[in-house]
């Protein structure tokens, strides 16, 4: 048998996102118990933004970070839990209160040309003994090379394991290669992660693709919760390494059962939205799907043409001033405006 990756289970953090940060401490702690006896060795919680997002105004979640970690802690009891952490939204307090709370991991995330930000918090989880992930978000926006150097840095300040992110679900699997590459052509001996969104249905190929070239650490939810199209289903991705070779240490009738009981419940949307498809196609991050929506509405532009536009400029930040520049530039091709169901967006982490 081939040896399966070891699944970080986001359903706690990126699934909030889906309802609006309203993850209670009730269902933290029973979400977390139920993934720990399943034997995910590392599960994920808090709001869907990191530590800090909630009195930073950035989506008030439904508890505070210390009132998640009480529950996540309670629960968890045979693998890790741990939370997000974005420098500037977080602050390096927010580690010595989850250090109360024996925190075993830490997501420090950063653009990747960002990388600079995140030295004090590795640098200090690290130092406490948490077990540090540095997650390079947007990582399709940086070539391979300066992805790699980049990542480098994050190697150097402390961090155990680098994530690739695929934050608009628009990556396939051989440009995760190529990131792959990248990063042992520089560090032979590096660990990997993958964070895949679902906007182009390929979350699942993409991730079994990153164990068929032996990446660490894949990211999963039950019934694929989470931001935008949704991440790579737990259930689909347990069933995909089993059906390639790989024996998963999870009962997949289990984990299906898991996802049946406590997340489905919680799913109101059906079929496919054109817009997150869009995203994918243009690797444009969902955080900007408000402005995106409320310019269009302005202007009287379908959103998805505007996101294209908007993604021929600029990958990685989306100010007022270029979606409104490239919303007049879609309004004077005088492209038709068509019908679309939208759906709800929360939280606006990206600059």
């Amino acid at each position: 048998m081939l040896m399966a990756p070891k699944i970080l289970e986001c359903t706690l953090r990126d699934g909030s996102y889906v309802i609006d940060f309203q993850f209670s401490t009730a269902e933290t702690f029973r979400i977390a118990r139920r993934l720990d006896e399943l034997g995910f060795p590392f599960i994920e919680a808090g709001h869907g933004i990191g530590l800090g997002a909630s009195e930073r105004g950035m989506g008030t979640a439904a508890a505070t970070d210390e009132e998640y970690m009480i529950a996540a802690s309670k629960a968890v009891t045979h693998g890790k839990w741990g939370m997000f952490c974005i420098p500037g939204i977080a602050r390096l307090s927010d580690l010595d209160l989850a250090l109360r709370y024996n925190m075993g991991f830490v997501r420090v995330g950063s653009d990747v040309s960002d990388v600079e930000e995140t030295k004090p918090f590795i640098e200090k989880a690290r130092g406490e003994g948490i077990f540090v992930f540095a997650n390079l978000m947007k990582s399709y926006v940086s070539e391979p090379d300066y992805f790699s150097r980049q990542a480098a840095k994050c190697i150097e300040y402390g961090a155990q394991c680098i994530y690739i992110v695929d934050s608009a679900g628009g990556m396939l699997p051989a440009d995760i290669g190529r990131y792959i590459d990248a990063l042992r052509n520089l560090m032979p001996d590096v660990e990997i992660g993958f964070h895949g969104h679902n906007n182009l249905g390929m979350a699942v190929a993409n991730a079994l693709y990153c164990a068929e070239q032996g990446v660490t650490v894949v990211d999963t939810s039950l019934q694929g919760f989470g931001r935008s199209a949704g991440n790579t289903p737990t259930e689909h991705f347990v069933a995909a390494l089993v059906r390639a070779g790989y024996q998963p240490p999870f009962d997949p009738i289990d984990v299906m059962q898991a996802g049946e009981e406590l997340i489905r419940p919680l799913i109101r949307v059906a079929g496919c939205s054109s817009l997150d498809i869009t995203a994918g196609l243009a690797l444009f991050h969902s955080s900007y799907m408000k402005r995106v929506l409320a310019t269009a509405k302005q202007h009287r532009v379908d959103p998805r043409r505007l996101i294209l536009a908007l993604c021929e400029r600029d990958r990685v930040n989306a100010p007022i001033e270029l979606i409104e520049q490239a919303a007049r530039e879609v309004a004077a091709a005088h492209l038709p405006m068509s019908t679309l169901l939208s759906q709800q967006y929360f939280g606006e982490e990206q600059k």
